[in-house]
């Protein structure tokens, strides 16, 4: 009996269909049996569409947080820190040759240049050329050396950055540090060539405060 009855009913689905096909499109039987047949044959594009949706949508959210680590990186890079690396050995011990530091490249339009502050800027003779040095006198200082004792104001500097292997004998008389300049040496007095051969920087040449060291991995960590 129930075979009998799916039979029918298959049977009386097919006629249904045929005399519906030959109805007129505004007939309401027409459009009753589509919007019941509709619905079921579309069920598997719906679904297809769906998944292709939300593919497209996790591409572009993808590509969204892509765009905008990208941007934030160019941003820090270009105007808070930028990775450099040290060529060089005139700041021995404290930077060798080829270390990897971050420079901050924003903090100087916050805050004043302070002596003992590591800088870099375009060496002045060539500006295409950088150079890493320690600030020594700032603008207005009376900077004098003797047997390579540093004195800015007529008090001889304390140096403990600057081992006694590391320093040199050399004098050199006393010079007053101009208006909006720097007086720099290298922490490797025998072997920086700084302020003692090319005078005091100019503001304009130093574009970054060096503040951190991140490779070699055993040297992580703030300069001082």
């Amino acid at each position: 009996m129930v075979c009998r009855t799916q039979i029918l009913i298959t049977v009386t689905r097919l006629e249904l269909r045929e005399k519906v096909a030959d109805l007129p499109p505004e007939n309401c039987v027409y459009n009753l049996y589509r919007q019941v047949t509709e619905p079921l044959n579309t069920a598997p594009r719906a679904v297809e569409t769906s998944a292709a949706h939300r593919l497209g949508s996790h591409l572009r959210s993808w590509v969204r947080d892509l765009l905008i680590s990208l941007a934030l990186s160019a941003f820090v890079i270009i105007f808070l820190y930028q990775p450099v690396k040290v060529e060089g050995t005139s700041m021995w011990p404290g930077l060798e040759d080829q270390e990897r530091i971050f420079i901050n490249k924003f903090v100087y339009h916050l805050e004043p240049i302070e002596r003992g502050d590591i800088v870099v800027f375009h060496y002045p003779r060539d500006p295409a050329k950088s150079y890493i040095k320690r600030v020594i006198g700032v603008a207005g200082d009376h900077v004098r050396i003797t047997d390579g004792t540093v004195f800015v104001n007529g008090v001889a500097l304390n140096e403990s950055y600057v081992p006694e292997d590391y320093g040199d004998r050399r004098s050199m008389a006393e010079t007053v540090v101009p208006p909006d300049s720097f007086f720099v040496l290298g922490d490797h007095r025998s072997m920086s060539n700084d302020s003692r051969e090319f005078g005091s920087v100019e503001r304009k040449y130093i574009y970054g405060k060096a503040v951190f060291v991140y490779w070699p991995m055993e040297k992580l960590g703030r300069l001082r």
